[in-house]
């Protein structure tokens, strides 16, 4: 179980405070890189000495897979007639099966399979999503004239993008986030 930190908002600090706070950030910063280097530099070089061990015994592992994968699928029918799993001196070997899904047949499409259920099936399996294009209003956010419908009257006008979209209850909003990046020295 995660233990939870609560961070304290700290408040009025002077600029000799600030400065101290950042050469101990960039200090420790600094320090973990190098930790971390160390430790990548550790695992790369157990990574090297183990390499060929680990690739061996991939490839036995492997072959064992492919072989044990034959002898099921050849005993099938008389070995997982009654039980899916087979339990053997090293482990279990079976089958399971997945989870139905939809599969177009050989010659079809999605998007042809899609036009020929719009002609034969109810319209219940055919999905119709309907959303905000949110991509073009952020490109047209700065548009000075754009035509709207004003809906009392059901007459058409013009108003600015933002005018429009506000109407529609929608906002263009940006983050801002806070962040430190300390200088980066060069260590021999």
């Amino acid at each position: 179980m995660a233990t939870r930190k609560k961070k304290v908002i700290i408040t009025g600090v002077s600029r000799e405070a600030a400065d101290e706070a950042f050469a101990t950030y960039a200090k420790s910063d600094a320090q973990l890189q190098k930790i971390n280097a160390d430790i990548e530099l550790q695992c790369a070089k157990y990574r090297e000495k183990y390499a060929e061990k680990i690739a061996t015994l991939s490839e036995e592992r492997e072959q064992a897979f492919d072989t044990l994968q034959a002898f099921a699928t050849e005993n099938q029918a008389e070995l997982f007639s009654k039980k899916k799993s087979l339990d053997m001196a090293h482990g279990t070997i079976g089958f399971r099966t997945g989870t139905p899904k939809l599969k177009t047949l050989k010659g079809f499409t999605w998007a042809s399979a899609l036009e020929l259920a719009k002609r034969f099936l109810p319209m219940t399996y055919i999905r119709q999503t309907e959303e905000i294009a949110k991509d073009r209003l952020l490109a047209d956010r700065d548009l000075k004239e754009v035509a709207v419908y004003d809906t009392p009257t059901g007459d058409l006008r013009t108003a600015t993008m933002i005018e429009a979209m506000a109407v529609c209850g929608i906002q263009v909003v940006q983050d801002e986030a806070f962040y430190v990046e300390p200088k980066k020295e060069e260590t021999t």
